[in-house]
């Protein structure tokens, strides 16, 4: 099996006074705490996720 690509994001932004939608797809992403870092499988949906809520994550190299 080969080794799968994975992305690694950081939470830098508050989920406050955002929609209910973004603050969903955050726990999706297994963030809900600044500055909590998550490690995930790199798949379309994942970049999706990411995509929707850029402005309060960060990709961490």
């Amino acid at each position: 099996m080969a080794n799968k690509a994975t992305v690694t994001i950081e939470q830098i932004g508050s989920p406050i006074r955002r929609e209910k939608s973004q603050e969903a797809t955050l726990v999706g992403l297994k963030l809900n705490k600044l500055h909590r870092r998550a490690t995930l499988e790199d798949t379309p949906s994942v970049r999706g996720m990411i995509a929707k809520v850029a402005h309060l994550v960060k990709v961490v190299d």
